[in-house]
Order: C-alpha cells, then sequence, then structure tokens
C-alpha cells in the first residue's frame, strides 16, 4: 500500500524506556511530530520491542512506560485523529519483515553501527544482547514495513536511515520494486539541547539524572537542576558553543521554550549574571512544562481510553504493514497459507 500522491508517508518511533521523557526528546523530536501530521500521512508508534534491547524491565514497569509515553505523545500535540499512534508489539509484521532483513545484512555490517559498537565496548560484548546486534536490522522493517518517504531522525541517525535504505534498495535490487527507499528529514531549525553537566554530550537518559529536565519532573526539581547546571569562569552571557557550551545550552534552551531567536534572548539578558539567566531558564521551562505534566495526567486518567487510542492506531497500521509482509513473503518464495475450509 504506497503512500498517496497527495500526502507522502512519515514513520517515527520513540522508546518508552523512562517514566517521562526529557526536554531533549520534545525539542529534537516531539514537536517535529506534531508539525510533520498538518500535512502528511502519519505512523508514530512507541517502540516496545526495542526497549528490551537495553534492559529487560519488570513486565509492570513496561506496562506503566508505555501508556505513559503514549500519553506524552497526545500531550505533546499528536492528534489520534491525525497520526497512528500505536505500540509496535501490537503489530505482528515488525517482527516478521525483521527477520527477511536480517536474512539480507552482513554480519560486518551490522556489527559496524555505532550504538552496538559504543555499548560493547563499554560493557563488553558477552554482556550485550542479540537484540542490541539486531535492532538496527528491526528499526529497519519499521520503517519500510510502511512504505514510509520520510523518517523524522536527529543528525546522529543517519548511519540507520542509511542500513534501511541499503536494505531496501538490496531487496528491489533481488526480488524487483518493493519497498519504498526512504528519506531522512532532519530539520534544519530543531535545538539541540545539551546535557547541564556535561554539555558537549547531548542530553541523554544514558546519563547522570542531574543533566536532564525531565517533562514530568516536580518544578522544584526542575528548577534545582537549571540552577545547578554548568556555565564557565567568565560572567558575560554569550552564545558560543565551541567555547562557551554550558551558556549556549541554557540560551537554546530558553530560546525553545519561548519560542524566540537565541539573538533575541541573549539581547535580552544583555549585561546580566549567570544567576539571572538560570532564573530566566528555570522559569521558562517551569511554565512550559506544567501545562504539559497537567495533560498527561488528564490522559492517564482514562486508561481505558488510552488503550482505546491505541487500539485504533494499531488497526490503522496493521493491514498496512501486512500488506507489505505478505508481498515480502511471496517476492522470497514463502508457501502462501491456504485457505481454510
Amino acid at each position: 500500500m504506497a503512500p498517496t500522491a497527495q500526502r507522502q508517508r512519515v514513520l517515527s518511533g520513540i522508546q518508552p524506556t523512562s517514566a517521562s521523557y526529557h526536554l531533549g526528546n520534545y525539542l529534537g523530536a516531539l514537536r517535529q511530530w506534531v508539525a510533520l501530521q498538518d500535512e502528511h500521512e502519519v505512523f508514530y508508534f512507541l517502540a516496545d520491542l526495542h526497549a528490551l534491547t537495553a534492559e529487560t524491565p519488570d513486565p509492570a514497569v513496561l506496562t506503566d512506560r508505555s501508556r505513559r509515553a503514549a500519553a506524552q505523545l497526545i500531550a505533546a500535540g499528536v492528534d489520534p485523529e491525525r497520526s497512528a499512534i500505536f505500540l509496535q508489539s501490537h503489530v505482528p509484521g515488525h517482527t516478521q519483515l525483521s527477520w527477511i532483513l536480517e536474512c539480507l545484512t552482513g554480519f560486518g555490517e551490522a556489527g559496524r553501527m555505532t550504538q552496538f559498537k559504543d555499548k560493547s565496548a563499554r560493557g563488553g560484548a558477552d554482556r550485550v544482547s542479540v537484540g542490541l546486534f539486531t535492532y538496527p536490522i528491526l528499526q529497519a522493517a519499521d520503517i519500510l514495513i510502511y512504505q514510509a518517504n520520510y523518517v523524522p531522525v536527529g543528525a546522529d541517525q543517519r548511519q540507520h536511515i542509511e542500513l534501511t535504505r541499503n536494505l531496501a534498495q538490496r531487496f528491489n535490487s533481488r526480488y524487483g520494486d518493493t519497498f519504498v527507499v526512504p528519506d531522512a528529514f532532519i530539520p534544519k531549525e530543531s535545538a539541540k539541547i545539551l546535557d547541564l553537566q556535561d554539555p558537549t554530550s547531548k542530553m541523554s537518559k544514558s546519563l547522570p539524572p542531574a543533566g536532564t529536565i525531565d517533562l514530568l519532573d516536580d518544578p522544584a526539581v526542575t528548577a534545582k537542576k537549571i540552577k545547578r547546571a554548568v556555565t564557565d569562569t567568565e560572567t558575560e552571557i554569550r552564545y558560543d558553543p565551541e567555547h562557551k557550551p554550558g551558556v549556549s545550552n541554557l540560551l537554546a534552551i530558553l530560546a525553545a521554550v519561548t519560542d524566540q531567536s537565541v539573538a533575541a534572548v541573549e539581547a535580552g539578558l544583555s549585561g546580566q549574571g549567570y544567576g539571572a539567566l538560570k532564573v530566566a531558564v528555570a522559569d521558562a521551562v517551569v511554565a512550559f512544562a506544567e501545562p504539559f505534566g497537567k495533560r498527561v495526567n488528564e490522559v492517564l486518567d482514562d486508561p481505558a481510553e488510552l488503550d482505546r487510542v491505541l487500539a485504533r492506531g494499531a488497526e490503522r497500521a496493521r493491514p498496512v504493514a501486512q500488506q507489505t509482509v505478505e508481498t515480502v513473503f511471496a517476492k522470497v518464495g514463502f508457501v502462501p497459507p491456504a485457505a481454510t475450509a
């Protein structure tokens, strides 16, 4: 089922690996997801299968995180009437197609993927799961199964999109035109939010929590983290990512959550000190996050309706995925199941 000529198809997913998404997740991904649903046919999924690759959370924890993740998408502005929001595990085709693509992927090719190399180097190959090794191939299946034209990703995900494109082209070359070869959609204006304690690294759940602004944190916790953010030994508030990464990160955060340019917020703080900068950022982030948290709680207060939203999303996604799987299975030579009497 190819995308229509009028509305090109967009696919993206995000893992439910914590109780709260952080500010970097919202500004780097979710805000773009909301904008893309206006003019595209969109499929957004919670990657609960991928959530098992780094850890094996308690089942009740994974269930709770998955629902909280869905509630946060809705609170961010993803509209279930315009976007298919669903759980990856609710569409069996993802893993069915992944196996076919795994059989087209070289062992060395998979081993060169950055995430696997980095994590196996840190923890040792024996402590890294096979799931993490094959993670990029499942990610390719996630994309190709919906015949997506575009995949909104950060610049650090280019390698994964290139693998997806390579596998699509490899299958098409061997079995005939089957997959849309997707392009990465990397917004030029997306804010790159860095860790508050290590402003040379992207804000991430893999770093100590003191540097991460969780959107569902208590306002007092958020303010405390920002006021303890690393700056430098100077006093001038100036946007200079190379020489003043901490100050520049705070300016970028303030600009993003107040919908201003960095130059405008820098000018507004001219002549003031770092204390004033941190207070301004803390106040702005809290003002931004509080209504978001309130909306998340409203959605979570009706878990039955939230589950229905996810079920409806899966109902929209499943026929698209199943058509791709049936086409692929036929092309590789699998005998189709016979109809029963």
